[in-house]
């Protein structure tokens, strides 16, 4: 039994709320059960100097988490410095987006993701994903509506989500007492039926092939499901 009581392959419920934020040209509060994170996109016309007269675009992001949105308060990185796992979540975040987008027809300009962790329960870094998603793909309608951006350059929604062996039994969309508790732990990126990238670990024991397969089908449906409501909130 789940400490939520969901069933193995069921995920948290899912909301998410668009144009939280009047200025920036795309956001949204991602709602992943309790996980909690606010995306917002910013549309630069200047790209990196390494993509200077290349006529590619390019998607970047950022990511915190607020001093109170875990059960006891963590010191703003601001001040302290930024902690290896916020860069590699970070890292994680501009990667998964970006391949998922055509930076050919983005055009010369940067599109900067922001995911602030409002309250965390797990999973953040997939909330921070499939909700960055949803902000860019408001900032390309903008950027295509002013005629800047002619052609999509966003195929299908990105999104991710967490499986794991919890308990002994292969589990979707784990909360922060199964993240905490599981056996072997897995972050799946996906666009499409398409995997973009899988960070898996054995926490406290190894895993078999066929379980990894078992959690590659979870991973699928979460996306599917994910995907979903990432298309119904930019309708």
């Amino acid at each position: 039994m789940r400490p939520s009581g969901r069933q193995t392959d069921e995920m948290r419920r899912i909301s998410i709320e668009t144009n939280v934020n009047r200025h920036a040209e795309g956001s949204c509060l991602i709602r992943v059960g309790d996980t909690h994170v606010l995306c917002t996109a910013s549309v630069d016309e200047r790209v990196p100097p390494f993509l200077k007269n290349s006529g590619l675009g390019w998607v970047t992001a950022e990511y915190g988490m607020l001093p109170r949105a875990t059960n006891s308060r963590m010191r703003r990185e601001a001040k302290e410095g930024l902690t290896g796992r916020t860069q590699e979540i970070q890292r994680l975040i501009g990667r998964s987006l970006r391949a998922g987008v055509d930076r050919v027809a983005l055009g010369e300009r940067q599109i900067v993701i922001d995911c602030d962790v409002i309250q965390a329960d797990g999973g953040t870094r997939c909330a921070a994903i499939t909700g960055g998603w949803v902000a860019l793909r408001l900032a390309v309608n903008r950027l295509m509506k002013s005629g800047l951006v002619r052609s999509d350059p966003l195929a299908a929604p990105v999104s991710a989500v967490s499986c794991g062996i919890y308990a002994g039994q292969a589990v979707l969309d784990l909360d922060y007492p199964e993240d905490s508790e599981a056996g072997v732990d897995g972050n799946f990126v996906m666009t499409g039926d398409r995997l973009i990238e899988v960070q898996m670990s054995a926490e406290g024991s190894t895993f078999a092939r066929d379980q990894m397969t078992v959690l590659l089908d979870l991973a699928n449906k979460g996306a599917v499901e994910l995907a979903a409501a990432q298309m119904a909130a930019v309708a």
